[in-house]
């Protein structure tokens, strides 16, 4: 049986991830490479549009009495479903989920619009600098920063030691996290070589080419950006 490492935070996703890579009948490896901490911050409530782009935002804006002043939109199925699950109603959902699809999706009404963009201090700038050369009026309020767990990266030793036979990156910073944990054990080029043994996946192009300038190669990105998705196409590579 071959072992799958995942980086998924250490909460309900990094749960349902080993169910879904044990129901594929792989060995789910959980890594946790990236944690919350909440700035407290809200986003504003005057904007026409209000964009969030995860489920932690979700989470997070709920904590709150935070009220959207125009439209909500989601980045992709899980944001907007963590969203509804709280009650807020998710007004605009980009076809492809990713900074680039809700710069299409958002595009048209852009010009002279003020929008919200209400994520992780690891937000793409692909997503801002998009809406902004669209004539929107962008503001970004950053409500939480992601950082690397105490004691992350028994990934990076299986790697090394050869026993990895994938691995599934969710994003720019947990490969750049990875790395840094196995930085932290001496183990950078082993574990790298390990991954490119491995079968990689990347949840969209920019870890893909994240990862891929800092020398780990990427053999598969989904068509869509969800993990399920993504660990299936790693399984099935295997």
């Amino acid at each position: 049986m071959s072992t799958i490492a995942f980086f998924r935070p250490a909460d309900d996703r990094a749960e349902s991830a080993a169910e879904f890579i044990g129901s594929l009948g792989a060995e789910p490896l959980s890594d946790p490479m990236l944690a919350v901490e909440p700035t407290g911050d809200t986003p504003r409530t005057d904007a026409a549009i209000t964009i969030l782009t995860s489920k932690t935002g979700a989470e997070l804006v709920a904590e709150t009495d935070w009220t959207p002043g125009g439209e909500l939109a989601a980045i992709g199925t899980p944001t907007a479903e963590a969203l509804e699950a709280v009650g807020y109603t998710v007004d605009r959902l980009p076809s492809e989920f990713s900074s680039s699809g809700l710069v299409s999706e958002l595009g048209a009404d852009a010009p002279g619009a003020s929008i919200e963009v209400a994520r992780s201090d690891h937000g793409s700038d692909v997503l801002t600098d998009g809406l902004n050369d669209a004539g929107a009026y962008v503001h970004e309020t950053v409500l939480y920063r992601l950082v690397r767990p105490d004691g992350a990266g028994a990934s990076t030793v299986a790697a090394a030691e050869g026993d990895l036979g994938g691995a599934c990156f969710t994003s720019s910073l947990t490969v750049e996290h990875f790395l840094a944990a196995a930085d932290d054990r001496g183990l950078r080029r082993e574990a790298i070589d390990g991954l490119n043994r491995a079968v990689v996946g990347a949840i969209g192009e920019p870890t893909r080419e994240t990862a891929e300038a800092l020398g780990v190669d990427v053999d598969v990105v989904p068509e869509t950006a969800q993990f399920d998705a993504l660990a299936e196409a790693v399984v099935d590579l295997l």
